[in-house]
């Protein structure tokens, strides 16, 4: 069985998670949520994870437009650039037939702020993944693993 290597993306404000807005993101840190999908790829076998966060919009960009011939999938949370980023929409757009993204968000978007309801990155997407906090992550593994071994 060949090794699926999958980029996990976090954009902007996500290094805050615990302490940020508890009552809609919880408690979990990126950290928790790391060592929560590391063992997740490790009982599905087979699956290495590279995980990274930004402020920056520039570097998820350019994080996914490397992915292609790099990575088999691509977990992101593109948080508030989600509803905003055109930039981080095209870049998933143009490597979305060889590398499939799931996107994920902590909260329900659409619970929330009209302008949250919006995604500009879901249309690159093979799937969306919300409400569910940390688990969130683990939930996007296991259906992009799934999605990429047929």
């Amino acid at each position: 069985m060949k090794t699926l290597k999958i980029l996990v993306l976090n954009g902007p404000n996500l290094n805050l998670l615990g302490t940020r807005e508890p009552e809609i993101y919880g408690t979990e840190t990126l950290a928790s949520i790391a060592k929560d999908m590391n063992a997740c790829a490790e009982k599905l076998g087979g699956v290495e994870l590279e995980i990274h966060q930004s402020n920056a919009e520039s570097d998820l960009i350019t994080w996914i437009g490397a992915a292609k011939g790099n990575f088999d999938g691509i977990i992101i949370n593109p948080a508030a650039l989600t509803h905003t980023s055109l930039g981080v929409a095209d870049a998933i757009k143009a490597v979305e037939k060889s590398v499939p993204a799931v996107e994920v968000h902590l909260s329900n978007t659409h619970a929330r702020e009209e302008i949250r309801h919006k995604s500009l990155t879901a249309p690159g997407c093979i799937g969306q993944i919300m409400g569910f906090k940390g688990h969130g992550y683990v939930l996007a593994l296991k259906a992009l693993v799934k999605y990429l071994r047929g």
